[in-house]
């Protein structure tokens, strides 16, 4: 079994509430970009590829782990194996499977070829990871329901809950609890500008002082897109940009090249623009050689 896994952009991000837990509330919508739209006219490949299929342990080539092995391609990770969160989701899912008294699955070779980028605010390695627990509940004959499988997708990261999904969704709490939003862009193209520079979650969250959201992103379907600016906003941008100055310039530039809107995603460190056409959104390429930056170009 293949599936090729696309990516998220946030239309917004805002920082409610610091929880007793010591996580935050927050307040977005998750908009699923790359393969996910179907459409074979965008000119720059934007997905992982991750194939699972039954294998003899003895005669797999990847690392093993459990009763599965593991074989990781394309862009390196630097992340220990049990760390991997496809790893983690591979094994939760035998957890599950085991608790529900079911027949095991056989061992695995789960192969992951990496193209997207990690520490972009993307959401790369939580779809891996919820893109694995959908295959594997497919494989054992779909024993869990989508909710039971958002609930095994919350203990692996605040995203991942999304990509079970894998739909335009309002979300809130930590970003489990999610709320279809028909919110269309089809048509639209989206620049995605990824700098050379990682930040962490940690960095990002500290430097925000959680407060009620000033507009509900729940209305972005009504707005057209050319008002979201000035009223949608990513609250991690306020506290990053002084810090990481070519942040601010790559939104500015998409901006000049003729975006409707722009926006950090997630905590960064990635920059996106949606453009009316095409045409506009190749001028978006620029940005690469003044800030040495990645720049896909995508058909929503």
């Amino acid at each position: 079994m293949i599936a090729f896994v696309n990516a998220k952009i946030n239309i917004g991000l805002d920082i409610t509430a610091r929880r007793s837990d010591g996580y935050h509330d927050l307040s977005t919508v998750f908009y699923p970009v790359g393969v996910h739209s179907g459409e074979p006219d965008n000119p720059d490949p934007f997905a992982d590829a991750l194939e699972i299929v039954e294998c003899d342990p003895e005669m797999s080539e990847g690392a093993a782990y459990g009763s599965d092995s593991f074989l990781m391609l394309g862009r390196k990770v630097d992340c220990p194996l049990e760390k991997n969160l496809v790893v983690k989701a591979a094994s939760l899912f035998r957890r599950c499977i085991r608790a529900r008294g079911l027949e095991p699955l056989p061992p695995l070779l789960v192969t992951l070829r990496k193209h997207l980028p990690d520490g972009a605010g993307l959401g790369g390695g939580s779809a891996d990871a919820s893109f694995t627990l959908r295959m594997l509940n497919d494989m054992a004959g779909n024993p869990f329901s989508r909710g039971e499988l958002v609930d095994m997708a919350a203990g692996l990261g605040a995203d991942c809950p999304f990509f079970i999904y894998n739909e335009c969704c309002y979300a809130s709490g930590t970003g489990e609890r999610l709320e279809p939003l028909p919110l269309d862009l089809r048509g639209k193209w989206l620049a995605v500008v990824k700098p050379p520079l990682y930040v962490s979650t940690a960095e990002a969250f500290a430097g925000v002082t959680p407060k009620a959201s000033d507009f509900d992103l729940r209305q972005l379907p009504g707005l057209p897109i050319r008002e979201w600016r000035g009223v949608v906003k990513n609250d991690f941008e306020s506290s990053l940009f002084p810090r990481y100055p070519e942040l601010p310039h790559i939104k500015s530039a998409l901006y000049e090249a003729g975006a409707l809107f722009a926006l950090m995603s997630g905590s960064g460190s990635s920059v996106y623009g949606i453009f009316d056409n095409k045409a506009d959104a190749e001028a978006a390429r620029s940005i690469a050689g003044s800030t040495q930056s990645a720049v896909w170009l995508l058909r929503l």
